[in-house]
């Protein structure tokens, strides 16, 4: 079963904190960038895999969307998610993304935004996706770079001379990796880039974009902070279609 570490109080309480769980979708670094790799989602049919407070499946349907799906494994996430939304054409399911049924040729736009490094069953997700996008339907999703994931444990580390370095360990070891992130024993799946995209092709699916994100001048002369981010790209993002 997919980690439910949303559901652990400490996590959650945490994760409520972030700015992109006060904020939005406005609160992401990554959120313009991931939405130039959507489609029109005008009348379309959308699912949103790991739908957490329901900042996506709002949007898309302040954008045209007809009917918006949202599963999480997590009732806190979806209980917050149900409270902000009153809009009947949105609906939240629990799910265990990893034994997720959609019905075949069902939907325009799979979406789902730093979720799929938590499943392990990842290639039965995504076989089920490749069946469920309509010819022509959208996957677009973001997970954390595998450049993150890799490392044994986490953190920048500084050397001698000042400079710091991101340790990447075992890059080509796939499997889980602990971490301690808002709470301790945080499992998430390290995967390289090659393994995501053979996912993709397997499944039937048609690579359209692919970007290792960092932020752009613009937003490194709005936040000086996020300096560190341009050296290692937190964030991979992936657009495929059927």
């Amino acid at each position: 079963m997919t980690q439910n570490i949303y559901d652990n109080e400490t996590f959650f309480q945490g994760y409520s904190q972030l700015e992109r769980s006060i904020d939005g979708l406005d609160g992401a670094a990554e959120w313009p960038a991931l939405r130039a790799l959507l489609p029109d989602l005008n009348g379309r049919t959308v699912v949103d895999l790991g739908c957490g407070f329901g900042w996506f499946s709002r949007f898309a349907r302040q954008r045209g969307a007809a009917r918006v799906q949202g599963f999480d494994v997590s009732e806190k996430m979806l209980a917050r998610a149900r409270q902000q939304t009153t809009d009947a054409a949105i609906t939240y399911t629990r799910a265990d993304l990893e034994r997720l049924e959609l019905p075949p040729d069902s939907v325009d736009l799979v979406y789902s935004s730093l979720v799929l490094h938590y499943i392990e069953r990842l290639d039965v997700l995504v076989a089920q996706i490749g069946r469920a996008l309509v010819p022509g339907g959208r996957f677009v999703f973001s997970v954390e770079h595998p450049i993150y994931t890799a490392p044994s444990h986490p953190g920048w580390t500084t050397g001698a001379d000042g400079r710091r370095t991101w340790p990447v360990n075992g890059y080509l070891d796939e499997g889980p990796r602990s971490t301690d992130w808002l709470a301790k024993g945080v499992i998430k799946q390290h995967r390289t880039i090659a393994t995501y995209l053979t996912l993709l092709l397997q499944s039937g699916l048609s690579l359209r974009h692919i970007e290792e994100w960092g932020p752009t001048p613009a937003q490194l002369a709005a936040r000086p902070e996020w300096a560190d981010e341009h050296q290692r790209p937190p964030f991979l993002l992936i657009a495929a279609s059927r």
